[in-house]
């Protein structure tokens, strides 16, 4: 590894811009879609909150700008997600949202790659049910 030559997935993404388009677009394929509906109904109705923190946390996760620590502190994604019964079904819902979303968005091969296996690994870690 070459260390300060590798951009980070934030970098290669294509930054802000790209990401608050990716996750804009997770959230109303979310809203929209039928498929998703159960993870929906989980969300408040209006989503601009949500879209700001994910957004934020997305962007430190990716490598880029530490917007939910430095706001929120840590992330203690499992803790935050406990109130929600998460199963695999609310895990695959998520994955199709977040899968759809990134399919829209130009990327490389690669990176693609790199976020579907981290997204999988999040989002099952997240699961609190059977």
């Amino acid at each position: 590894m070459s260390g300060a030559c590798e951009l980070s997935p934030y970098e290669l993404l294509g930054g802000a811009a790209v990401l608050r388009r990716l996750v804009d677009r997770f959230y109303d394929i979310m809203a929209t879609d039928p498929r998703a509906a159960g993870i929906h109904a989980m969300h408040a109705p209006d989503s601009a909150l949500i879209r700001d923190k994910f957004f934020d946390f997305l962007s430190g996760w990716l490598g880029g700008p530490q917007l939910f620590i430095e706001k929120y502190g840590h992330p203690r994604l499992r803790a935050r997600h406990m109130p929600f019964a998460i199963g695999e079904a609310e895990r695959d819902q998520w994955l199709l949202c977040m899968y759809q979303a990134m399919s829209e968005i130009t990327m490389s091969d690669a990176l693609r790659e790199h976020l579907e296996e981290a997204f999988f690994k999040t989002a099952d870690f997240m699961r609190n049910k059977d």
